[in-house]
Formats: structure tokens, sequence, C-alpha cells
């Protein structure tokens, strides 16, 4: 029988509903959540963690949506720490990076997966470029080209419906989205290659980036030709102040091919540390215990080390103020690193969980002890 990690942590399960059409709804459900979570641990004086085993492609990827910021935002409320895996997005070819000059066309191709009723592109871009975009349905036919001058644009080919939106900075993020959603009014989008043209006028920059849906929604038979295994932290792991976990097979030490991946500049978002992801033992809907696979199964293992080390911390006020970017700082510290190995790095962050290294590096900083801060 399975007994989990912090058996005895009492439980605050809410089951996120879906309000309205498309992530945005999921989102604004998740930010509800996330917010009664809190607003209930605050009324019963406990010391709380987050799990968040939820991840889209649906933003910049950079922290700077409003999913992300309020998150950030609601970590600082009561004694909180939230855990997000970063998704199963590294293989997927969901994501592109590329680069252009003043008066050039770059074309990008992406397949896509039979079977599927619609899908979308999330494209960032620096807001001093000039851009326009058209894209080349797998029939051949062309959207024609379209630019700032259409803000909202509509096109119908055979049974689909491309909707491409420019949309402006706002106050949370300094950059540019062109958004592309494509949706069969009929049956399902064919299967087939497309064109994503990038025609750009006066660049001051250049670099763009842009992200297809995650797996659960359009399968890995949707994929850029050209994809980089870089920036697939799925949202809303990107945000800041979270702590993020990749996954690894603890079998054999490597980190899992699917686990989402940060960026060799460790300025943007990166995982904190990694946890095991594959083989996973756990109840299973209906009753009894199955195997599973996936980041949201090494989140979990961190969720439960955190109610640990709080309990240790708080509860039992050994350190009142071991919540938030406190816990997030002592996981990195007595992560487990591998010699000749460089941390923190894109794929395991700073090592991989270790609780009894941490509760050893807590017990050595302990508050109001002869040998804290040495």
């Amino acid at each position: 029988m399975c007994s989990g990690v912090a058996t005895e942590a009492s439980l605050i399960v809410v089951k996120v509903g879906m309000k309205g059409f498309m992530a945005f709804a999921r989102t604004t459900e998740l930010m509800r959540a996330v917010k009664y979570v809190v607003d209930t641990a605050r009324t019963l004086n406990h010391p709380v963690v987050i799990n968040m085993s939820f991840g889209m492609n649906n933003g910049s990827h950079r922290g700077d949506t409003l999913f992300e910021t309020y998150l950030t935002d609601i970590s600082n409320e009561w004694k909180t720490s939230i855990v997000i895996p970063t998704g199963n997005e590294g293989a997927a070819g969901h994501h592109y990076r590329g680069q252009i000059a003043s008066n050039q066309i770059k074309e990008i191709d992406f397949f896509t997966a039979p079977g599927i009723e619609e899908f979308y592109i999330s494209f960032w871009k620096n807001f001093a470029d000039s851009f326009s975009v058209e894209v080349i349905f797998p029939n051949g036919e062309s959207s024609g080209v379209i630019s700032i001058s259409n803000q909202v644009k509509n096109v119908r080919v055979d049974n689909l419906m491309l909707t491409v939106i420019y949309g402006q900075p706002s106050h949370y993020s300094i950059n540019q989205e062109i958004f592309f959603q494509v949706r069969a009014t009929t049956e399902t989008v064919k299967t087939g290659t497309w064109k994503l043209r990038i025609i750009s006028g006066r660049v001051v920059d250049g670099n763009f980036r842009m992200w297809l849906p995650t797996l659960e929604l359009v399968t890995d038979k949707t994929y850029f030709s050209n994809p980089t295994s870089e920036d697939t932290l799925t949202i809303p792991s990107t945000a800041y102040k979270m702590v993020t976990v990749a996954g690894y097979n603890d079998r054999v030490g490597n980190i899992a091919e699917f686990s989402g991946k940060g960026n060799a500049n460790m300025a943007l978002p990166n995982p904190d540390l990694a946890a095991p992801a594959v083989g996973i033992i756990s109840t299973s809907p209906g009753g009894g215990y199955d195997s599973f696979t996936g980041t949201s199964m090494a989140a979990p293992f961190v969720t439960g080390s955190v109610a640990l080390m709080m309990q240790w911390g708080i509860v039992n006020n050994n350190d009142p103020f071991l919540y938030g970017e406190r816990v997030r700082a002592f996981l990195r510290l007595g992560a487990n690193r591998q010699a000749n190995v460089t941390y923190p790095n894109p794929t395991f962050g700073y090592g991989t969980l270790c609780l009894s290294s941490t509760m050893g590096f807590l017990e050595r900083y302990r508050w109001g002890s002869n040998n804290l801060w040495l």
C-alpha cells in the first residue's frame, strides 16, 4: 500500500470548473481556486503549500501574463508556497524560436495531426519590430498578407476559420503577441503541412518565439518542422517565486525526455530542481493503484516535502518564516548534484530533490541557533 510523502497533512481539495470558453476561462478559475486555498489556510491559521499540476502554452513564457503575475503576487500572501511542474513539452516540437532582419521574409513549416478540431499559435515579438504575416493552408491557399492595420482578421478556407489578432503591450508586458487560431467549422482540421510567413519591415530586435498548444490538446503529431527544446516550460511554471519542478527518471538518473526545459540564460524562467516522474505508483481513479508518468507526478514529491518542511519550521516553531522564497532557497541548497555537471542548468535546475539534505541544512541554519547563517 502506498503511503505518500506528508501522510498526516490536512488537505484542501479544489475541483476547477470550466466556465466560459478557451484557456482564459480555465486560468480565471485557477486564480479563484488559489485565492480560495490561501484564504482558507489563513482562516484556519495553517501554513499552506499548493500543488498546481497544470500547464499551457498560450502566453509569452516570461512570467508576465495576468495569470502568472497573479500567482507571483498571491505567493506573497500568508504563509504560502506554490509548487508547479515544468510540463511535458520538452520533446513535443511545440516551440519555435527565430530571428529576422529588416525587409526579409522567413518561412516556418509546421504540421497538424489528424482528428483535432482547433489549434492556436501564440507568437511573441518585440513591439518595436514591424511584422506582417501570411498563412499558407495545407491545400496551398493563402490567407493573404495580414498586418497591424488588420488588428483582427478572419479568413475562411474550406471548412477552416483562421483568426489572426494583433495584440498590444499591456501593463503586464512590453512585448507584442500575434495570436493565430484555426478552427474547423465542420468535421476536423485536415492533416497536412502549413506555412507561416513572417514579412518584416523596420526591425530593431528581430527575435521572435512561438508556441503550439500542449500535447493534451494537439498530440505530438502537431509540431514545428525545426523546433527548439529550450523555453518549453509550460505556463504557469514560468511565473516568478514558484517552486518549479522538472521530471527525471530516478532509475537511471537522466532527465525525462518530455520534461519541460528552461533556457541557458538563467535569468529567464528555469526549473528549480527535479523529482521522479517516470513509472510513479499512485492512487488510480475508481480505486486502487497504477503507474503514471509525467511531471505532474514529480511536483507532488516536492509538495509533500515542502509540507514536511513547513511543519518542522512553522508548526513546530523551529523556523517561523519557512515559506515562500525561503523554502525555495533551501530546496535548491539541499538538492543532489552530480559531479562534473554545471549547475544550475536548464534541465535539472539546481539538482534533484533531497529532503534529507535540505532538512540537514535547515537544522544547521535553525532560527535562533548558535551557528545561524554560518
